[in-house]
């Protein structure tokens, strides 16, 4: 009918590269912060080397997409469920062993069960918080940097330790540790502040470990040699009750 209008139709193109976009944002992980100053400056540093050189800008442009791989955040879809603590890095269960907590976060010296997940450079490297509750403290320690791999590294090495209290009453600690190449710890919370479990709150950049402190009657669902996905994976059922052993024994 003449007269009548007819709604534009929009290019085929567009939707398209619509979808292309789409598709890249699902395979390609967000960038921590922290990792944005390194991307820039390498990517600045590859500016000048293609300018040098065709085959030193093409070797700038692999290092590039290394940095912003290494910094990568993927999203993370964590268990609804109460009473778990889940991974709070990826990597592979080192140790399960009855250990004394950090000294700095006042817990006393008696013994909680510690799950050790150590990572590899290629490991993603953001942390996640275990347990949904809030900071109770945040302790920072310097030390060593020693291989993260030993035993020794949860005592000697330096970390940042944090003590988290669940609505149920349950503490739990999680601690990051520098490695022999990673000289760097990022904490993005303070005490006082309110997490949920699979919440990103810190980074160690380039090779290191994470502990985590559960009460000793705890039930553990993993072990050594076990690969982790950090925010996802759950590590320990925490008991019915927050006064089981494990928490603030005095010595």
């Amino acid at each position: 009918m003449s007269g009548q209008m007819t709604e534009p139709h929009e290019p085929p193109d567009s939707g398209r590269l619509a979808h292309i976009i789409a598709l890249t944002r699902s395979v390609v992980p967000p960038l921590h912060p922290a990792g944005r100053p390194f991307v820039l400056g390498a990517a600045a540093a590859t500016l000048v080397l293609r300018r040098l050189s065709r085959r030193l800008g093409l070797v700038g442009t692999v290092l590039t997409g290394a940095v912003a791989w290494f910094f990568r955040e993927p999203k993370r879809v964590t268990p609804a469920r109460a009473g778990i603590a889940v991974a709070a890095a990826d990597g592979t269960v080192s140790q399960v062993v009855l250990a004394s907590p950090p000294p700095e976060l006042g817990l006393g010296s008696g013994e909680w069960l510690r799950i050790s997940v150590f990572l590899s450079v290629f490991d993603v490297h953001v942390q996640r918080a275990p347990v949904t509750g809030e900071v109770t403290r945040v302790e920072y320690k310097p030390g060593k940097f020693l291989s993260a791999d030993l035993d020794k590294a949860s005592e000697d090495n330096e970390r940042n330790s944090l003590l988290l209290t669940t609505p149920e009453g349950h503490e739990v600690a999680v601690v990051q540790i520098a490695g022999l190449i990673a000289r760097r710890i990022v904490c993005q919370v303070r005490a006082g502040d309110k997490v949920r479990a699979g919440e990103t709150y810190g980074l160690i950049r380039f090779g290191s470990r994470v502990d985590l402190y559960v009460p000793t009657d705890s039930r553990v669902l993993i072990e050594p040699g076990q690969r982790t996905i950090g925010g996802e994976t759950i590590l320990a059922e925490l008991p019915d009750s927050p006064l089981g052993t494990g928490t603030r024994t005095e010595g």
